[in-house]
C-alpha cells in the first residue's frame, strides 16, 4: 500500500489527515521542502525500478523475510494461547529500523540529497540510517538526548564507526523529544542539501504514510506466514507504541480483518500519576507536535510535557497520528506496560527461549505475559519483536543487579 491507493478510512486523505489526526503545520520556510519529499516518495512508490530496488536490499541487505518464531518454552510457561514473535531482532543492524531507514536512503539519492539527518532515541534508528546512508554513499548526521547518549553508548559508537556524525543534545530533558525539534533545527538552515529521515509514523505529511508503508512488510510477512504455519490469521497481534512504527508495520495488512484483534502497548514507567511515564494513548491529549495534530502529553499551555520510560526509544510525548485515529475509530486498542513488568518481560523471554529482546519490545512482551493465559490454547498471538536488547544488556543488569 502506498500513499497514492485509493482512500479508506485506514489511508490519509490528500491532506495527510486520519479523520481528525495528521496535516503538515509547518512554518512557511518548510512547506516547499516538505511538499518536495511528498511529490518524491508518491512517484518513487510507483516507479517499478525503484521498488524493486528496495526490495532486492531487503532480501539480499537485510535478511528479509524476517523470520514467525513459534515461542514454545513460552507458550509452555505461561499456558493458554500460542505466542509467535515476528523477528525484527535477526534483521541487519538488530531491529525494524531499517525497513524505512533503506527507503529514506534511497528517496534522497533518488532526490539529490547529499546527506540524511534524524533523531534517535535508544539508536536503532542512528545505526539503522548511519548504515543506509554508508550504503549509498550519503553524509550522515544524527542527533541523540544527552540521557539516551548515556544510555545507549554502544549504539552511539556504532554510528560512530559508520561514519556518522552524532549531535548530544544538552536542551530540555535531554531525550527524543528534544532531539527531534534539534535535528528540525539543521534540516531547517538548510533543507535543499538535507534530507530528513524521520524515525517513525510521526511528523508532517508525507512521512506518518510514507515509514508505514515501508515498515509494511512485518506485517504482510507476518500473515502470509501465519497463514502458512497454522492455517488461520492470528487472534490477537501486539506491538509496543512510542512513536509506532513497529506497531504500524504489524497492524496494517490486519487492520482489515476485524476478527483480529489489535493492541499497541506504551510505557507506564514509574506510574501514571506524575510525569515518569510516557502514556500518550492513554493520558494524552489532541494538540501539535513536530508538524502534525495528534495525541499530546501536554501541559496546560499546550507545551509538551516532560515523560519517562526505561526503554530509550518510546520516551515520547506524541504519537503517530494513524494511531490516535485507529484509538478514535475502536480499530485498535493502547495499554500500557509499566518498568517494572518491562523488565520482567525481559528476564522471562530472555530465560525461556534464549533470545534477549530490546525493553522497547519487552513492553509488548509484558502484555502478552498478562494476555496469554486469558486465552484457550488454540488462540494465537503475535507479537513484534521489533529490536534486539545487546544495547540495553549492561542497563538492565545495572536495573536487576546482575554482576
Amino acid at each position: 500500500m502506498t500513499i497514492t491507493d485509493a482512500p479508506s478510512v485506514y489511508r490519509a486523505d490528500e491532506s495527510g489527515h486520519f479523520g481528525e489526526f495528521g496535516g503538515a503545520e509547518l512554518p512557511p520556510f518548510l512547506v516547499e521542502p516538505i511538499a518536495e519529499v511528498a511529490r518524491a516518495y508518491e512517484e518513487a512508490s510507483q516507479d517499478p525500478e525503484f521498488q524493486a530496488q528496495l526490495q532486492a536490499l531487503l532480501a539480499r541487505y537485510v535478511g528479509r523475510p524476517s523470520l514467525l518464531y513459534f515461542a514454545e518454552n513460552l507458550t509452555n510457561e505461561l499456558g493458554g494461547a500460542k505466542i509467535y514473535l515476528k523477528r525484527e531482532d535477526l534483521n541487519h543492524t538488530g531491529a525494524h529500523k531499517i525497513n524505512h531507514c533503506l527507503g529514506e536512503a534511497l528517496l534522497a539519492k533518488r532526490m539529490g540529497k547529499t546527506k540524511v539527518i534524524a533523531e534517535t532515541g535508544a539508536g536503532q534508528h542512528g545505526v539503522a540510517l548511519a548504515t543506509a546512508a554508508a550504503l549509498v554513499g550519503l553524509e550522515c548526521e544524527i542527533h541523540m538526548g544527552a540521557v539516551d547518549i548515556e544510555k545507549q553508548h554502544p549504539n552511539v559508537v556504532r554510528m560512530q564507526l559508520l561514519g556518522a556524525k552524532v549531535v548530544s543534545v544538552e536542551e530540555g530533558g535531554r531525550t527524543l523529544k528534544e532531539a527531534v525539534d534539534s535535528a528540525f533545527g539543521v534540516y531547517a538552515s538548510a533543507p535543499d542539501e538535507y534530507f530528513f529521515a524521520i524515525g517513525s509514523v510521526v511528523g508532517p505529511h508525507p512521512y506518518p504514510s510514507m515509514v508505514r508503508d515501508f515498515q509494511s512488510v512485518v506485517g504482510r510477512e507476518a500473515r502470509a506466514q501465519i497463514l502458512e504455519a497454522e492455517g488461520k490469521l492470528p487472534d490477537v497481534l501486539v506491538a509496543a507504541v512510542g512513536g509506532g512504527s513497529n506497531a504500524m508495520g504489524l497492524f496494517d495488512a490486519f487492520l482489515e480483518d476485524e476478527s483480529v484483534r489489535i493492541v499497541g502497548v506504551e510505557p507506564s514507567g514509574e506510574g501514571l500519576e506524575g510525569d515518569r511515564h510516557a502514556a500518550t494513548m492513554t493520558l494524552g491529549t489532541p494538540g501539535m507536535l513536530h508538524g502534525m495534530k495528534t495525541k499530546v502529553l501536554q501541559d496546560e499551555n499546550g507545551e509538551p510535557s516532560p515523560v519517562h520510560s526505561i526503554a530509550s526509544g518510546i520516551d515520547y510525548p506524541g504519537v503517530g497520528p494513524q494511531h490516535a485515529h485507529l484509538e478514535q475509530i475502536g480499530r485498535v486498542e493502547y495499554v500500557t506496560a509499566s518498568d517494572a513488568e518491562t523488565l520482567d518481560a525481559f528476564q522471562l523471554l530472555t530465560r525461556k527461549e534464549g533470545i534477549i529482546p530490546a525493553l522497547e519490545s519487552s513492553h509488548a512482551l509484558a502484555h502478552v505475559i498478562k494476555l496469554a493465559p486469558t486465552l484457550p490454547k488454540d488462540a494465537i498471538i503475535i507479537a513484534n519483536l521489533s529490536g534486539r536488547g545487546d544495547k540495553d544488556v549492561d542497563f538492565v543488569a545495572e536495573r536487576i543487579g546482575v554482576a
